[in-house]
């Protein structure tokens, strides 16, 4: 039983001396962490304040603000450890090392944010262009470190890492597209004035560009038509619907002119033997 006592006086004893040598010194460590999280947040908006006014691009703005946060609290962590006394160079050696083991582990990721540092700095596209690449396509909704988000036509998404984007051929349209209708008239119409009435109703369309303006050629001399193509240009939220519009109010423009909208058809003659 006194043992027992004497054991536990004995614990006591060497929790208090502990508690008394390193209690302050991790006191002071907590303090500077929680300092270094305040100063961090603190920093970190100020930073992002000052490159709003500079107009840096969200994906730059977003990737600064956190190295110097992290910067930030790094200084502070450092700090902390140099209270408590902590070897500083095994520390950093083995940080080292396993970072080395990381990397080899994380190529792929790695590869990733490599290439997303590139499209960022580079800026071969921005958020809101509408672009084409690796057989997809759609508008840029977010560039990250890791991948970048399109926005599709039937309102998916569409997920491409960074690695896919760089080095590969792409299609930028930017935030216009240009649409195409084709419509044939019958060879005996008015072509100058077709093309003049199909102009005006293609620029009274309130999707359509003013600036380029439409283009209203004849694109080909088929069979049974004249096929004229009317080629405006519009913004990307207005692309999938602007051709069912001209077209209705293309036809509808030919019925009243008029102008006939030949079907398909074939002049076969029989010739019989001689």
């Amino acid at each position: 039983m006194e043992k027992d006592l004497d054991a536990l006086n004995h614990a006591k004893s060497v929790m208090l001396d502990l508690a008394l040598r390193f209690g302050p010194k991790l006191l002071v460590a907590i303090l500077i962490l929680v300092a270094g999280v305040l100063v961090g947040r603190w920093v970190a908006r100020a930073t992002a304040r000052a490159l709003t006014r500079l107009e840096f691009e969200p994906p730059i703005r977003d990737l600064f603000v956190r190295l110097v946060r992290i910067a930030v609290l790094m200084l502070f962590l450092i700090i902390a450890l140099q209270n408590l006394g902590v070897e500083l160079l095994p520390l950093i050696a083995g940080l080292s090392v396993a970072g080395a083991g990381i990397a080899l582990a994380t190529q792929g990721v790695l590869s990733n944010v490599v290439a997303g540092l590139t499209i960022i700095f580079t800026k071969p596209y921005r958020v809101g262009d509408y672009i084409e690449i690796v057989g997809v396509q759609g508008q840029v909704q977010t560039i990250s470190l890791f991948s970048t988000t399109l926005l599709h036509a039937d309102l998916s998404r569409v997920v491409v890492p960074n690695r896919k984007i760089v080095g590969e051929i792409m299609h930028n349209y930017g935030r216009i597209r240009q649409a195409e209708v084709v419509v044939g008239v019958g060879y005996e119409a008015d072509l100058p004035g077709a093309l003049a009435a199909i102009r005006e109703l293609t620029l009274a369309n309130p999707r359509v560009l003013k600036d380029p303006p439409p283009v209203v050629v004849i694109a080909a001399l088929a069979d049974s038509a004249v096929q004229i193509a009317v080629r405006p240009w519009v913004s990307v939220e207005d692309y999938g619907a602007v051709g069912g519009e001209l077209s209705v109010a293309i036809v509808d423009a030919c019925r009243r002119a008029g102008v006939s909208i030949p079907y398909p058809q074939r002049e076969v003659r029989l010739l019989g033997s001689a």
